[in-house]
């Protein structure tokens, strides 16, 4: 809205109204308002979560300190997504086509989310919103994504191919064989740690030949609904502690802004021998935002927790992610990048399979860990909650700088 407003004032010279102009600028204030927005209005929004009674419906885990929590306010993620939404508006550009599928998925995943809390305080129902029904709308998601990645034409990649002599006339000082830059419409992405470091989702179906391009949207559309499914449920998962998944996913918008911010700068994306995303530079500001909001969120969130973001917040952000690391092609990163909710993920899965494995075989159901998700596990351990928390934090950090590193690995 104000980048609209500024191309007014500036046509009439009106003085600083360049600045806005500048992704620096426009990131930086989108932080402080998300900040702002989190910690002063978040005050306001907890004292009315308590006045409506919406507080957590704790489970009996026989976790130490559990029954201490119940009555905490639940579904502050509307913190997170006011403070995510209002600095958007007001500083981003809303014709940018990524910007919109960041606003599309921070609404989307809200809604769930928010229906999910909903049945779970009002209606005094512990199990929420039927699994059925999320998956449902992350799968959607994922098609509106995806659908709109593969068709758009504001959606193009950067890359380098051969001069043919034969289709471009050139000069007797010019290099034949020198790279010409090419805006190409693809499912291409970046892989780590290699130096031919590209791969076309279209070439999983290199069996059908020339056809491949007119099917390997199916491909690409799958891997995005499977990505934003998976990173979205292991957010969920990680909110478990107090801070746990809000710090976690901090460290890891962080590094994904720093990844938006090369893609978008021709040279830094040359230098790192990474694709040129052209009008990305947009999802900084957008990431500025979820910063911001995370880390403002944090203020009441870290322990002891005076608000939980309940599903509202957790399947928001995590959709957020993993959308955010599709549109900047880094989604390949995920693994490293979000390690926390990897292994929170496959905790559970694992805890699953081989208690229904030994029970079908010993009569009995046996477990790998005393507890899953992986925190639960330590907690019964004897750690304290804000250790685990901290530690959690460290490892995500550890993984954020891996995660950069990788861009000079091939």
């Amino acid at each position: 809205m104000l980048f609209s407003l500024y191309k007014y004032l500036e046509s009439v010279d009106f003085p600083g109204a360049g600045m806005f102009q500048y992704i620096s600028f426009r990131s930086g204030m989108a932080v402080i308002f998300a900040l702002l927005i989190g910690t002063i209005f978040g005050k306001l929004i907890i004292r009315k979560l308590q006045k409506q009674q919406i507080g957590e419906v704790v489970r009996d885990l026989g976790l130490e300190g559990q029954y201490q929590k119940k009555g905490t306010p639940t579904m502050g993620g509307l913190i997170i997504i006011t403070s995510i939404l209002i600095p958007v508006l007001l500083f981003g550009k809303l014709d940018n086509v990524y910007v919109l599928l960041m606003i599309t998925t921070t609404i989307w995943l809200g809604i769930i989310g928010f229906l999910d809390d909903y049945i779970k305080v009002f209606k005094k129902n512990k199990e929420g919103l039927a699994g059925k029904f999320k998956v449902i709308g992350q799968v959607g998601l994922g098609l509106i994504v995806g659908l709109t990645l593969y068709f758009s034409d504001d959606v193009v990649v950067r890359t380098e191919s051969p001069v043919n002599a034969e289709t471009r006339q050139v000069t007797t000082e010019e290099i034949v064989d020198a790279p010409q830059t090419e805006y190409i419409k693809a499912p291409v992405t970046n892989v780590p740690f290699f130096k031919e470091n590209r791969f076309n989702y279209e070439s999983v179906l290199w069996f059908l030949g020339e056809k491949a391009p007119y099917w390997g949207w199916i491909i690409f559309v799958f891997a995005v609904i499977f990505i934003t499914t998976a990173v979205s449920n292991g957010a969920n998962i990680t909110d478990g502690l107090d801070g746990l998944a809000t710090g976690t996913s901090a460290i890891i918008g962080t590094t994904l802004g720093i990844l938006a911010y090369v893609s978008s700068n021709t040279i830094y994306a040359d230098y790192l021998n990474i694709m040129y995303v052209p009008h990305s530079e947009e999802l900084v500001v957008f990431m500025s935002a979820f910063i911001g909001a995370t880390v403002g969120f944090l203020w009441y969130n870290s322990f002891p927790a005076q608000v939980f973001m309940g599903d509202t917040g957790s399947l928001t952000i995590g959709g957020i992610i993993a959308v955010f690391a599709i549109l900047i092609r880094m989604e390949l990163l995920i693994p490293i990048l979000c390690g926390i909710f990897l292994v929170e993920n496959l905790s559970v899965m694992i805890q699953v399979s081989w208690f229904k494995y030994t029970r079908k075989r010993y009569g009995e159901g046996r477990r790998v860990f005393k507890m899953s998700p992986l925190h639960h596990h330590y907690q019964l351990k004897g750690y304290s909650e804000s250790k685990i928390v901290t530690r959690f934090w460290i490892v995500g950090i550890i993984l954020a700088v891996l995660t950069i590193v990788t861009l000079k690995i091939r």
